[in-house]
């Protein structure tokens, strides 16, 4: 389990270095405790991986005033749960769901019992991403995605794919654009 949390503070790391994230920005994780711990996504939660993940990276990005999301499973529509105050802030609908490890994982059921105030909401629009174990998290990133390459790969053995987004390009040839925008 300490190599688990080690890895997930890496992934955490080089993700906040290679994008341009900022205090009150909102990273939505999905993950498979499954596939960290060699199995196959959703046939072998264990609620001591989603504990030491989720803990291992809402430490680190709290610390830089960055709010986690964690994505339910498939089981619950993939419904994301996040603290009040980050939902309310954006105007996200409140769904009233309880996440546990068989119907919404290990990882959302260990957010909602470490957020002060937990709030699920249907869907959201996340700044940034990690998708730990396959669990497609693209539904909840704000529309411009761009994938971001992270020397760590894996987390346990689950295979771990980063983004981060970036406003929409319009205007054409034409245009000129912000270069801080597009960091």
């Amino acid at each position: 389990m300490t190599d688990i949390k080690k890895e997930t503070t890496t992934v955490a790391a080089e993700l906040f270095e290679s994008c341009s994230l900022k205090a009150g920005d909102i990273v939505i994780v999905g993950c498979s405790s499954s596939e960290v711990t060699g199995g196959v996504i959703g046939k072998n939660s264990s609620p001591e991986t989603g504990r030491i993940i989720f803990d291992a990276l809402n430490s680190f990005f709290s610390a830089h005033g960055i709010f986690v999301a964690a994505q339910c499973c498939e089981h619950l529509n993939r419904a994301v749960i996040l603290e009040t105050a980050a939902a309310k802030e954006r105007g996200y609908e409140q769904v009233n769901v309880v996440p546990f490890p068989k119907a919404g994982g290990s990882f959302a059921t260990a957010a909602y019992n470490a957020f002060k105030a937990p709030f699920a909401a249907e869907s959201i629009r996340a700044d940034a991403g990690i998708d730990i174990g396959g669990t497609l998290i693209g539904m909840h990133l704000k529309p411009v995605a761009v994938p971001v390459r992270i020397s760590q790969k894996t987390i346990g053995a689950a295979g771990v794919i980063c983004a981060r987004t970036r406003p929409k390009l319009i205007g054409g040839e034409r245009a000129h654009y912000d270069d801080e925008l597009m960091k």
